[in-house]
């Protein structure tokens, strides 16, 4: 999946929304637990997150547990990810796996307070799902998740 669009604010407020850490939990709808299992550097680690349930639970609640990694990219920042096979599933969960995905955020060169977010998704949601309800539940996260951050952005 790709998620595309602009945002007002600059590129590093953003993704500090975005990446693992304290932000995410506040404004993520969809996020209903995170954990930052193991810490390499500063902008690089594991995290063991939760998502909500969806589709009047069809789609039960998912775990996940990706590496993920923060970087400068080019004139703006990109933070990336990829699943790891790691430890025990939560109760009441099903694993989920993301494929190597990742947020660009770029600055716009004509408005310098407004940024390019890109996001390019891989997810394997697993268990018995219809793909039309995957594709469904997608499109209503990923247009939630840029509204979600834009609220958070304001205050």
């Amino acid at each position: 999946y790709k998620a595309e669009g602009v945002v007002e604010d600059v590129a590093n407020r953003i993704v500090d929304h975005i990446r693992p850490g304290p932000y995410r939990l506040y404004w993520d709808s969809l996020m209903t637990t995170m954990d930052i299992i193991e810490t390499f550097e500063e902008n690089c680690c594991v995290m063991r997150y939760t998502t909500a349930g969806q589709l009047w639970n069809i789609i039960a609640p998912r775990e996940f547990v990706d590496f993920s990694y923060t970087t400068s990219y080019e004139d703006g920042l990109l933070t990336c990810g990829i699943s790891l096979d790691y430890g025990e599933v939560r109760p009441n969960c099903v694993r989920g796996f993301n494929h190597p995905c990742g947020w660009f955020c770029v600055p716009l060169k004509d408005y310098p307070s407004h940024s390019l977010l890109t996001g390019y998704i891989q997810t394997e949601l697993r268990g018995m799902l219809p793909q039309s309800a995957v594709d469904t539940a997608m499109a209503s996260t990923l247009a939630s998740f840029y509204s979600d951050l834009k609220k958070a952005l304001k205050t």
